[in-house]
């Protein structure tokens, strides 16, 4: 029996199946065991493509670069790694073999590549020694690390730029800058960072190498660029070991550079931003003692010291080397309330060596100052009548008792105290050493009603130690007086004084109890009785018991407590040395 049709063509169909399925077999086994497929030209397989390529290589240019060679296989015949050195060439004048030649070309710093090389492009029928078999296809896993051309020069990118500059750096010029230097592909090799000291030098003059030395050029205080230079530029062939990481040769040098600070050694102090009062009457000399408030600061702006945090001003001679040179120049010619800045190069300052930790060595220093006041110790009190009564017929003198108000207050304005804050007048004795000498001097000779501004500098006023907590040491101050009203004082000297003929038994009038002595209260009694008869005068301002006392002291001789007819006496019949009677 014959199978059906449809049977027959079922059973074809699987043979069918299973003859291709065996040929595709026989296929792929035979495509396992194959030999290679030659190459016409190179394969590249691009393994890591960094984001940003500023540039990439050119037929001309020097590169540096690690790699791998393998054969097909994956065995290894050679690398760079292995040698601990790059592999260092121009690109396109056949110091390579044809096929890197061409897979250099187009690749970025820090891009990967597996590069395929047929053997026509590579060692060819020759070979090379044991190491490379004749018509071998090679593969390199390469990695670039560098590229430049002997035509290049400094390249510049500047990423920051401050918003005032008001002076570059040129030629000759004295610099201090923190720096991150790197190759092309990264790698660190040395920070000035790390140290946390900047790094200072001279430009232009040979101090550095030739691409630092021009890259710096122009920079802004504050001011941040990205410095590239070439080989020829940096350390050339050899490198330098001198850094933790060296600095291989032939390599490109690329510094993040930040300027902190600059000046020439022909510098002098410049005065800025001056904020002059108006009147100023009189500017700061040599000689002058000067009190100010200061802010210092580097050049970049960094705080280090300040007046105001001390709540206390600064306080010295100017012009006598009480200060560093810089500042010594710079506050002469200032006026009481003025501010400036004063931006002090280091030869003026201090120095190479700086102070330490705050002012690094060979550091400008910024001065924004504010004068408080100043004086001269050859300065009396000056005084400005500001008005004065008609009819003045008698002024003030030493011994008169006084009536006044004031407004006291420092050169600055700030106020100290006020007799009309307590509504009632300052009450002195002229001469008595009960005021500060200068205010002693802005009285005298003034007229009821009259009105006066007087300074008084601090030698004759509250002297360096001031007064704590109301005035402070060495300021000068300022009174606004007004005279309100005066009696006149005893002659000098005196501490009574007669209306009247004197009496002939003065003693005897002492003496109530006729015992032939004047006890303490019989003589306070009688002089007492004696001024409110209006007969005598006690000398104004004091208290009236304690000059009694004083003159009853200086008639009881002996000390006993009592007066004699021996022991009392007139002034007239004293020694010149006794006030009273």
């Amino acid at each position: 029996l014959f199978p059906s049709f449809s049977s027959f063509v079922a059973v074809k169909m699987i043979q069918c199946a299973q003859a291709c399925l065996y040929l595709s077999v026989l296929v792929a086994f035979a495509a396992c065991n194959a030999p290679p497929v030659p190459l016409d030209d190179i394969f590249i397989e691009k393994t890591f493509v960094p984001e940003e390529c500023v540039r990439a290589v050119k037929v001309g240019d020097y590169v540096r670069y690690h790699y791998i060679g393998m054969f097909p296989d994956g065995k290894k015949f050679d690398s760079s790694y292995d040698r601990g050195n790059t592999y260092n060439v121009f690109v396109g004048k056949k110091q390579l073999i044809e096929g890197m030649d061409k897979a250099l070309v187009g690749m970025c710093v820090n891009e990967r590549r597996l590069v395929k090389i047929p053997p026509q492009l590579a060692y060819g029928k020759q070979g090379y020694g044991d190491i490379i078999p004749a018509d071998s296809i090679l593969h390199f896993d390469v990695l670039l690390l560098d590229v430049w051309n002997p035509e290049d020069g400094v390249q510049i990118k500047t990423y920051h730029t401050p918003a005032t500059c008001p002076r570059k750096v040129e030629v000759s010029d004295f610099v201090r800058y923190h720096y991150n230097g790197t190759l092309l592909d990264g790698t660190l090799f040395d920070s000035s960072h790390t140290r946390m000291r900047t790094y200072d030098t001279y430009v232009g003059i040979g101090w550095l190498i030739a691409g630092m030395d021009q890259g710096l050029l122009g920079m802004c205080v504050g001011e941040r660029r990205i410095i590239t230079m070439p080989p020829s530029l940096g350390y050339g062939e050899n490198g330098d070991g001198e850094y933790c990481s060296d600095i291989p040769g032939q390599a490109s040098l690329v510094f993040d550079v930040v300027l902190l600070d600059f000046h020439n050694p022909r510098d002098r102090i410049t005065v800025t931003n001056q904020k002059v009062p108006e009147p100023c009457t009189r500017k700061a000399v040599a000689g002058d003692f000067v009190r100010y408030h200061y802010n210092g600061s580097l050049l970049d702006g960094t705080f280090f010291d300040s007046s105001y945090s001390r709540n206390r001003t600064y306080d010295t001679y100017v012009g006598q080397g009480y200060v560093i040179a810089g500042m010594d120049e710079g506050l002469i010619g200032v006026c009481v309330g003025e501010r400036r800045t004063i931006t002090i190069p280091p030869h003026l300052g201090y120095g190479e060596e700086g102070t330490g930790t705050k002012i690094p060595g060979s550091a400008v220093l910024v001065f924004d100052v504010h004068i408080i006041d100043f004086h001269n110790p050859s300065d009396n009190t000056e005084v400005t009548v500001t008005y004065k009564p008609e009819g003045c017929d008698k002024q003030t003198k030493k011994g008169d008792f006084i009536k006044y108000h004031y407004n006291a207050s420092l050169m600055d304005g700030t106020s100290i105290d006020s007799t009309y804050n307590y509504a009632k007048t300052y009450n002195i004795v002229l001469g008595a050493n009960q005021i500060v000498p200068g205010m002693e001097d802005g009285l005298m000779d003034m007229c009821v009603g009259e009105k006066r501004h007087l300074v008084i500098p601090p030698h004759l006023g509250y002297g360096e130690r001031g007064v704590t907590g109301e005035v402070p040491g060495s300021a000068v101050l300022v009174f606004d007086v007004e005279l309100v009203d005066m009696e006149e004082g005893l002659p000098e000297g005196y501490m009574f004084i007669w209306n009247d003929e004197v009496s002939p038994d003065l003693f005897a009038e002492m003496d109530k109890d006729n015992d032939e002595q004047v006890e303490p209260s019989e003589f306070t009694d009688y002089i007492i009785r004696q001024v409110n008869e209006g007969k005598g005068r006690l000398a104004p301002g004091f208290d009236p018991y304690r000059i009694i006392d004083n003159m009853f002291s200086n008639q009881d001789r002996d000390g006993d407590g009592k007066i004699t007819v021996a022991e009392f006496k007139l002034k007239a019949d004293e020694a010149a040395a006794h006030d009273e009677l």
